[in-house]
């Protein structure tokens, strides 16, 4: 059982089918259907069920799977320690950004770090933060800026804490308040953003402990359209308060909401236990260093963004 073997049958899962998961691991779908056969005859036990439409893991698969994405982290992990140990120059940070609010965080940074570290590839992918705390601890990713709360399989560092606040039609009775409680909100028109966004949950969260469920009438993972929307009346709106200052509308009001666990808490996260590389521990340094900077001169841009869940290895 070696890892290459392993490497084309954990891509053969991720990727769901051969043929997608032979482009990924550089090889034939002949290739890579023969490893994860040997596979199978090495350990005794089918891994996969072919039957359906795409391959499914067995029990049996279900075992390896989670193995050999442990075994493959380990091996990566041992590789960047080593070439970190030759002093080399070189090397790639694997990060994952959300949609919202990366602009503002994180677009700074990239601009210091390029220049910085030149020789380091910025492997970046988008996506809402539950699919980005699945692609830490699958090892796809080193690096990821998600929404707190996490399980403790995470270490983290803080980067900012803002309030969600309210957004609503200048016209609207409500737009002259300067707060509001969640309650008074229960028989109006929400406007969310789309399935998946980490926004949602603390809005309907929030609600439901305001007892009540809200009407949505739309979705939407565009932040200019959804101001827009609010603009016109269609409904109600939230976003974080350091993305709502910044997307200022003629027709739109921001309204403090009065509910402190209505709150936009964003970390930098990795895996618990696991070897950060250079490039992933230059990145945290940067971020820190840019936000602890702000929140010095006076911003609300990363509060207590000192402050640091990492471990040291």
């Amino acid at each position: 059982m070696d890892l290459r073997t392993l490497r084309a049958f954990a891509e053969v899962v991720r990727q769901g089918g051969f043929s997608r998961a032979a482009k990924t691991v550089f090889a034939t779908q002949s290739t890579v259907s023969k490893a994860v056969k040997a596979l199978e005859e090495e350990i005794g036990l089918p891994l996969l069920d072919r039957a359906g439409a795409g391959p499914s893991l067995t029990a049996a698969g279900e075992i390896v799977f989670r193995r050999a994405v442990a075994m493959l982290a380990e091996r990566d992990s041992l590789i960047g320690e080593l070439a970190e140990l030759r002093g080399l120059k070189r090397g790639t940070l694997r990060l994952g950004l959300p949609p919202i609010g990366s602009n503002t965080l994180f677009a700074p940074a990239f601009a210091i770090y390029r220049r910085r570290y030149p020789g380091i590839d910025i492997r970046l992918v988008e996506q809402g933060s539950k699919s980005l705390e699945e692609l830490v601890l699958s090892a796809d990713l080193e690096l990821a800026a998600c929404l707190l709360p996490v399980g403790d399989e995470f270490e983290w560092q803080d980067v900012t804490r803002e309030p969600v606040d309210l957004l609503l039609a200048t016209g609207h009775p409500l737009a002259s308040r300067d707060q509001i409680t969640l309650a008074e909100l229960a028989d109006l028109p929400f406007i969310l953003f789309g399935e998946g966004f980490a926004l949602n949950p603390i809005i309907l969260e929030a609600c439901r402990r305001s007892g009540f469920e809200p009407e949505i009438v739309t979705r939407s993972s565009q932040i200019d359209f959804i101001i827009e929307l609010i603009a016109s009346g269609l409904g109600i709106g939230f976003l974080p308060r350091l993305i709502a200052r910044q997307r200022a509308h003629a027709g739109v009001r921001h309204v403090s909401i009065a509910d402190p666990a209505m709150v936009w808490h964003i970390a930098l996260l990795w895996r618990r236990g696991n070897h950060l590389s250079h490039a992933a521990r230059a990145w945290l340094d940067l971020v820190r260093e840019i936000h602890t900077a702000a929140v010095d001169g006076g911003a609300s841009i990363a509060h207590g963004a000192s402050r640091s869940h990492e471990q040291d290895s």
